[in-house]
């Protein structure tokens, strides 16, 4: 088999497969099923690095892989675009990073539990990636199902709180994947197909019909639902805050991601940006963005729960991601693509660090970390570069993605998204500046240690390194910001802005 031509299908089926026999394994031998669970989610790294460099060296053009050989819109497909392409290897490596940073959380459960966390947490895997990489509108609703179920069960792994948390995201997230599967169904009845590439050209027919409005309004609800779109985020405090905290890291920076990207998919791919429908939606996106960052960052100034408040910090990230794809040009697609990107790894980062504080101390009080910087260092660390990353701050990533957003704003005379962003930036440095200070300038607090270190390092090596990892990856996502832009963002623009 050549694992070259194959290596599309690989990015779903490896942590599939891995995912339906790691119970079986998990019962052979207790750690045996996440053994495979991981070295299942590091082949689809691999598979899904190898596409990125395929795409990349034929310039930009996409990869079309027809499952079983029948040629679409009457077979399935996945297809892989620089665009796509970049999200699947982001997914795949922070799953991968996230699957290791959970080993010590779960090391003294049973089989079942054990096994039946690593199943669901491959799952989540194959969903996420599976929404990023098909190319047909009905099997991203499979997909979307997989995260959610999946996501669904981290959640109420995080103890009894987590049940209540779960249980109102299940209901809330069913109704946007029926919203969803309710536009397909009006797509379907338009233009007979479910295969992206002819449903973009099929459509042009149908952009005044009030059916395609209806589509729209059920593709923004149901995905805006998914991404935690103010003010359809009800469910994501609760959900990050008291998620499994091994997980959390993966729920916090990607599971909104995948759903945010189908909305890029759809508005700038599928449905073009140049017609009144989507227009008209474009705007109503941006009031929710402004809405979204405004709220969102003053309801986290309110916190003193460290996942709380960066619960919360995600609602106004999300209305980032939003008022760049309102703008409806080409820094603005860029700004709200590269913040995609750069939020996923911030915020897995902080996860990462409050979950290893939660390991050691059982602690989540952001008023109660004096003197952490002495005793888990290297966390403290990365919580320092996220935290600056996330407030804009030059070389960190998170300054080039609101650059973007600030020039796309000024290209369109958008002047007030300007003013929402200076304004969130500045609550922003608020509330993460009270974070730095708490960890290096207050007298230190009189923590009992529930997980006494293991390591120099504070904390296991398990979830060291990958701290580490996604602190440096800040880093190197802010020094290669010119690179993803060049050579990946702008060679798979929409069609909109290549004319």
């Amino acid at each position: 088999m050549n694992f070259v031509q194959h290596a599309p299908v690989f990015i779903v089926l490896l942590p599939l497969t891995a995912s339906l026999l790691c119970l079986l394994f998990s019962r052979i031998s207790r750690n045996l099923g996440s053994y495979i669970v991981i070295a299942a989610i590091f082949g689809a790294f691999i598979s899904a690095a190898t596409v990125l460099k395929q795409v990349l060296a034929s310039g930009g053009q996409a990869i079309h892989y027809w499952m079983g050989g029948w040629e679409p819109p009457i077979g399935i497909e996945f297809v892989l675009d620089p665009l796509n392409s970049v999200l699947a290897v982001l997914v795949t490596f922070i799953a991968l990073m996230v699957s290791i940073y959970s080993r010590p959380f779960v090391k003294r459960e049973d089989w079942l539990h054990l096994g039946g966390y690593y199943t669901l947490f491959g799952l989540l895997c194959v969903g996420l990636c599976g929404m990023i990489i098909t190319g047909d509108v009905f099997n991203l609703y499979v997909y979307l199902e997989i995260m959610s179920l999946s996501g669904y069960g981290l959640i109420a792994l995080g103890g009894r709180k987590s049940m209540l948390a779960a249980f109102r995201y299940l209901l809330i997230g069913t109704i946007g994947a029926s919203l969803y599967l309710l536009g397909v169904g009006y797509l379907y009845a338009m233009t007979g197909t479910l295969n992206m590439a002819d449903l973009a050209k099929l459509v042009a027919a149908h952009l005044d019909s009030p059916l395609f409005a209806m589509a729209v309004a059920c593709f923004i609800i149901g995905f805006g639902i998914k991404m935690a779109l103010f003010p359809l985020h009800g469910w994501q405090p609760d959900a990050y805050t008291f998620s499994h905290p091994g997980a959390a890291a993966f729920i916090a920076g990607c599971m909104s991601k995948a759903p945010a990207y189908a909305m890029v998919r759809f508005l700038y791919y599928i449905f073009h940006v140049d017609n009144l429908v989507v227009h008209s939606a474009l705007n109503v996106i941006g009031v929710l963005g402004i809405a979204g960052i405004l709220i969102g960052s003053i309801m986290a100034l309110a916190q003193f729960d460290f996942r709380r408040m960066l619960a919360y910090s995600s609602v106004a990230q999300i209305g980032y991601i939003a008022i760049g794809l309102a703008m409806g040009n080409l820094y603005g697609f860029i700004g709200a693509v590269l913040h995609m990107i750069n939020h996923a790894f911030m915020k897995s980062a902080l996860f990462l660090v409050i979950g290893g504080i939660q390991y050691r101390f059982g602690e989540v009080n952001l008023y109660r970390l004096g003197g952490m910087h002495k005793k888990i260092p290297i966390s403290t660390v990365t919580l320092t570069l996220a935290a600056l990353s996330m407030i804009g701050l030059p070389p960190t990533c998170g300054f080039f993605s609101k650059w973007y957003l600030m020039l796309g704003a000024y290209t369109g005379a958008q002047y007030f998204y300007i003013a929402v962003l200076v304004i969130s930036s500045l609550l922003n440095a608020i509330y993460f500046f009270r974070i730095i200070e708490q960890v290096f300038v207050q007298r230190e607090a009189s923590l009992t240690e529930i997980q006494p270190p293991s390591t120099k390092l504070g904390l296991p090596i398990e979830m060291a390194v990958p701290i580490v990892v996604m602190g440096l990856a800040i880093l190197v996502l802010g020094f290669c910001n010119g690179d993803i832009v060049t050579d990946v963002l702008k060679v798979g623009l929409p069609e909109v802005f290549l004319r």
